[in-house]
């Protein structure tokens, strides 16, 4: 029987897609390509706004109309979120929140009854199907994987669901995930992302001989034959000395230039309204010892727009604050309320109409900062990972999106999948940085 996995949200979510899709191989199912017909349609959810959970209720129904005959599941943080709501809906013939992620594969199985009758595969064969969900499964355009160190926060922000539909902070033991970096790597997937909830929090559930975050990158890069390695987000307090050393040592040339440093808010007052552990003159400052420790790097944010209470003097403190950092590419979502976060139950709600308003601004000015960051490599040379094993777009190591120029645009069959090529950026195209092929004597930018 075929599965089909649809994953929404974070790279944590990815994660968690690609660890199902074992599992079902595992119990003898064909992980099936999008265009295929698939028995059984599984949706990772996300939850982190109420547009995400829209977003969810459509994919479902969508996935009923378009596979009448399959077994549609609906998963992850919605369904722990609202699982009744979930369970409840005409779409979905099953609803398995996290807490419950494990049994998803036999609560599947026991849905499908005789139809289905599971085995179990040759442990020995965990290289192949890693190999198959490389080929076909759940990643990020078939060239990226996520590999989850830890999931759960502590830190409980005022604004966010996360704490409530992951639970408390729980790390992967190292030796685990080395073998599944390794394991990616030797089937060819090219570039991993390791992700979670808190990452500078890894480890701190293990005991007193845990490993901290930079110890786990550095090991995993000595350890597996990973060709490019990324961190997916950072707290500024998380980004200590010793983990930007790894980039000019032994990560240098493999772990991407590439840090995603969550801001939400420029203004002090709303930070501490929502509870963050940073104010904006500290942000500023790590994100210059990122540029100095890392040059060439991006810097890439998160942005709320209309907190409860944030007045207008608080959404020109943010974009000054990003006047001053001028990041890469910025996420703004206008503040969304969450039932069971504190937040929800804050006075000073900002009106729908202003959040909006707020959003588009930050947006526009996110926008033309991006656009000036991708002015300043015109005429350098970055390592490009091409996805679906063709020219048509590709991501350098700092995480530029590129597309060839000429006629190359039109090679979509001579490469193979997340093959790795140097590229020199000749010119912008839009939010994306048109290249042509490196030359014998020119080398990618360091």
């Amino acid at each position: 029987m075929k599965v089909l996995i649809e994953t929404h949200g974070c790279k944590l979510n990815l994660a968690d897609s690609q660890h199902m899709a074992r599992e079902f191989m595992d119990a003898g199912f064909t992980v099936a390509a999008t265009a295929e017909t698939p028995d059984v349609y599984v949706l990772n959810t996300c939850t982190v706004t109420h547009v995400a959970d829209h977003k969810a209720r459509q994919a479902l129904a969508s996935a009923r109309r378009l596979h009448p005959h399959a077994l549609v599941v609906a998963a992850g943080c919605y369904v722990e979120r609202a699982e009744d709501a979930a369970a409840a809906l005409p779409s979905v013939d099953l609803a398995v929140p996290n807490r419950s992620k494990d049994e998803l594969v036999s609560r599947v199985a026991k849905r499908l009854g005789p139809a289905f009758t599971p085995f179990t595969r040759d442990t020995g064969a965990a290289g192949l199907r890693t190999s198959s969900i490389v080929r076909r499964g759940p990643l990020l355009w078939r060239t990226r994987a996520a590999v989850k160190i830890q999931e759960g926060c502590d830190q409980v922000c005022a604004y966010c669901i996360v704490p409530k539909v992951r639970g408390r902070e729980r790390s992967i033991p190292e030796q685990e995930l080395v073998a599944q970096v390794r394991q990616l790597s030797e089937a060819g997937c090219p570039e991993v992302v390791l992700t979670g909830t808190q990452l500078g929090s890894y480890g701190s559930d293990l005991g007193p001989a845990s490993l901290s975050l930079a110890e786990l990158v550095r090991r995993v890069l000595v350890y597996t034959p990973v060709p490019r390695l990324r961190i997916s987000s950072l707290q500024p307090l998380e980004v200590t000395d010793e983990l930007l050393g790894l980039w000019s040592g032994v990560g240098k040339g493999r772990l991407c230039p590439h840090f995603h440093l969550p801001l939400q808010s420029g203004s002090d007052k709303v930070l501490r309204e929502m509870r963050r552990r940073y104010d904006s003159a500290s942000f500023a400052a790590t994100v210059g010892r990122v540029r100095s420790a890392v040059p060439g790097c991006s810097i890439t944010t998160d942005l709320i727009a209309g907190f409860p209470g944030e007045t207008e003097a608080d959404h020109s403190a943010t974009l000054s604050l990003m006047n001053n950092v001028r990041f890469a590419d910025a996420h703004v979502f206008p503040y969304s309320r969450r039932p069971g976060t504190s937040a929800f139950y804050l006075g000073g709600q900002v009106a729908a109409s202003v959040r909006a308003e707020r959003a588009a601004e930050l947006r526009t000015l996110a926008s033309q900062h991006g656009a000036e960051h991708r002015r300043r490599f015109i005429g350098t040379v970055r390592p490009v990972v091409w996805e679906r094993g063709s020219r048509l777009n590709g991501l350098t190591d700092n995480y530029l999106r590129v597309r060839m120029g000429g006629k190359s645009h039109r090679e979509t069959s001579e490469l193979s999948p997340g093959l790795a090529e140097d590229v020199l950026l000749t010119a912008i195209d839009g939010d994306v940085i048109v290249g042509a092929p490196a030359f014998v004597g020119q080398t990618a930018a360091g």
